[in-house]
């Protein structure tokens, strides 16, 4: 390994070189934090070993700077003033291990063999990581969108806080994407992100799910078992769909929010994690809250940073390049050489209002791929209804048909192939507010 060590007096300095050197590792010194800085930056470091007091500078508080600068560095802190609150705070914020003055040659090699162990596991992760981009399309986060690029903006300016996060958007307009991009950016980013679909199981197994649960605490508890909270430990807590939590686990996750404290099902014993967390919804929390379905004061906890996420329908100027990077994606997996869409295709993909958001297009252009046998994705390989213009054959010039029907649909079939909304007031012929208006009226 390449080891790096910090410390400001050079005969220690020597001493653990040597040690290291005859253990068969590659060594380089530092005897500031400036200096330690700067090789992290500039050199592959795998294992750092860091003393707690460098002359007037504190190796705790240069720890998380070390981090940031270099997320996959293992750091082991040494110090001759070993106590027991000074290893937990090292931890705390991120040393891989504690390591106590003087030390043996011995210890040093266990040491050391457990972090190669714990890079080993790494290496696994990132590879199970690289195979699954692999068989599932990330969704490039670059867009043409106004809207959307202030909603990342604010995404990234607040990934690196611990405030909570709050998205909002139709269903598979791609919340779990913008959570999994916050996580990847924020100080969290070398623990886990654990998803939790609210959902998907009844209160009592959903608690289990959360929390975790002590052996016998109900029927079929033979086990105890650590909940996704304790999974996500030091890391982010993703909590999809969370206007369908229920009622009864509310104000246990506000608990746990408030003082970042809970208990396993069936344990009287409180626990601790240090937890990030960001939720998700396609519901009108407020509606719910006005309902009495949603605590009001939960959803001021959840609803530190709101982001939103808009239609699909309503990303025209990204519609196609999404397609493209789809088209594309689908065509690696398939072993198939594409060159596009024919016109006709991307015709129809821009005119279709994807009710389905990018969950929709995603099984539509994996579909097309899959059928076609051009160099092309033709209109005929992609599902049915994106051959029929909206409300085809039922609202015709000169048909049995009013005014204002006939107005809504001109006006709707405009914006559907116009790149914004100054554009089709354009070609209507009216001012963007007399659109903006309209467009509310016939909802």
């Amino acid at each position: 390994m390449q080891v790096l060590i910090v410390d400001d007096v050079a005969s220690l300095r020597r001493t653990l070189r040597l040690t290291l050197e005859s253990q068969g590792h590659r060594v380089t010194e530092a005897g500031t934090g400036t200096a330690a800085l700067s090789m992290l930056g500039s050199e592959r470091i795998d294992l750092v070993f860091l003393d707690l007091r460098l002359g007037q500078e504190s190796g705790l508080e240069l720890l998380p700077t070390m981090r940031m600068r270099s997320p996959g560095v293992g750091i082991v802190v040494m110090t001759a003033f070993a106590a027991v609150d000074t290893a937990v705070e090292a931890m705390r914020r991120g040393a891989f291990d504690y390591l106590p003055k003087p030390f043996t040659p011995e210890q040093l090699r266990l040491l050391l063999a457990r972090w190669e162990q714990v890079r080993g596991l790494q290496r696994e992760v990132d590879s199970l990581r690289e195979q699954m981009r692999a068989a599932v399309p990330e969704l490039d986060l670059s867009t043409d969108e106004p809207q959307v690029q202030s909603t990342l903006d604010v995404a990234f300016r607040v990934a690196p806080t611990d405030a909570a996060v709050l998205i909002r958007g139709e269903s598979g307009t791609g919340k779990g994407v913008l959570a999994r991009a916050i996580h990847q950016r924020s100080k969290r980013v070398g623990r886990p992100m654990i998803p939790v679909n609210c959902p998907s199981l009844s209160a009592e197994l959903l608690e289990s799910e959360l929390f975790g649960h002590a052996r016998g605490a109900f029927t079929g508890a033979v086990e105890a078992t650590e909940g996704k909270v304790a999974a996500a430990d030091g890391g982010t807590l993703f909590l999809d769909e969370i206007g369908d939590l229920p009622v009864s686990l509310q104000p246990k996750l506000l608990r746990f929010l408030q003082e970042k404290q809970y208990e396993r099902v069936g344990e009287a014993r409180t626990r601790t994690a240090d937890v990030r967390i960001l939720a998700a919804t396609n519901r009108d929390l407020e509606a719910d809250v006005a309902a009495g379905r949603f605590r009001e004061d939960l959803l001021y906890r959840l609803n530190v940073i709101e982001l939103s996420l808009p239609p699909l329908r309503e990303r025209r100027r990204d519609l196609l390049a999404i397609a493209r990077h789809l088209l594309q994606f689908f065509a690696r997996q398939t072993g198939k050489e594409l060159h596009g869409f024919t016109p006709e295709a991307e015709a129809a993909i821009y005119r279709h209002r994807w009710p389905g958001n990018l969950r929709e297009l995603r099984n539509a252009i994996e579909r097309g791929v899959i059928l076609t046998m051009d160099s092309e994705v033709d209109l005929r390989h992609l599902p049915h209804q994106l051959a029929q213009l909206p409300s085809a054959g039922r609202i015709e010039v000169g048909g049995p048909v009013t005014l204002e029907a006939l107005e809504a649909e001109h006006i709707r079939r405009v914006i559907a192939t116009s790149a914004s909304l100054e554009d089709a007031a354009t070609i209507l012929g009216i001012d963007p507010s007399t659109l903006y208006r309209k467009r509310k009226k016939l909802g």
